[in-house]
């Protein structure tokens, strides 16, 4: 073979290198970047999201059914504002001299804005639980996930933690507002739960990770 011949032979070599190397770059930018394993950054994130929807729902579910049970519609929002502000909450719309109380419209934002902001931070163990373990099992299967994570969240939440630490933060008498039946009715709290962890698991394909695929332009 001689010199000529060679540098040919090295010249189609390198062309052919460079083809190479042009096929792996692309069809490495149509794959994407792919998770070794369970992204549980993107479905805490995704659940953070979502939470605030399903905070939105069960307070409407509670808005809308505390007239049934005898309550006024913004019984839930005051039991829910005793444990920063203690017995004084459940007198914010009251008129005499020596009440603390503000105007309904206020006790509304306040009360929806801490109550959204706590469904946002549990829509993260719910969306996580859903994409664990019913990623795709379907509508009923996600259901199933969102109630026993939702009523584990309820248990641990209020009797494991608010039971004691209310009367502990704030006193008062009897100082478990959040707690107590004749406040807070059990099946109000789990059903509130509920309610909030069914309309996670309704809007879970949302949230659902899809890999990005970039476009790329076909060589001429």
């Amino acid at each position: 073979m001689d010199l000529q011949t060679k540098r040919s032979e090295l010249e189609r070599l390198r062309a052919e290198v460079r083809r190479l190397e042009e096929e792996v770059d692309r069809e490495e930018a149509m794959a994407g970047w792919q998770p070794s394993g369970y992204y549980a950054a993107y479905y805490a994130t995704a659940g953070f999201l979502l939470g605030i929807f399903g905070a939105m729902a069960s307070l409407l579910f509670n808005v809308v059914g505390a007239p049934i049970a005898g309550k006024s519609p913004l019984e839930l929002i005051r039991v829910y504002l005793t444990f920063p502000l203690g017995a004084q909450a459940l007198e914010l719309t009251g008129t005499g001299p020596n009440v603390y109380a503000i105007g309904d419209g206020l006790i509304l934002a306040i009360g929806c804005c801490l109550y959204l902001g706590t469904g946002m931070l549990l829509g993260i163990p719910v969306y996580m639980a859903l994409a664990r373990f019913a990623p795709k099992g379907g509508l009923p299967r996600r259901l199933l996930v969102a109630s026993v994570i939702s009523l584990a969240i309820w248990a641990i939440n209020f009797y494991g933690i608010l039971s004691w630490l209310q009367p502990m933060l704030i006193g008062g008498d009897p100082g478990n507002w959040i707690t107590n039946p004749s406040y807070l009715p059990w099946w109000v709290a789990a059903a509130t739960h509920l309610v909030f962890g069914w309309t996670i698991a309704l809007l879970y394909p949302l949230g659902e990770y899809t890999p990005y695929r970039k476009a790329m332009a076909t060589a001429a």
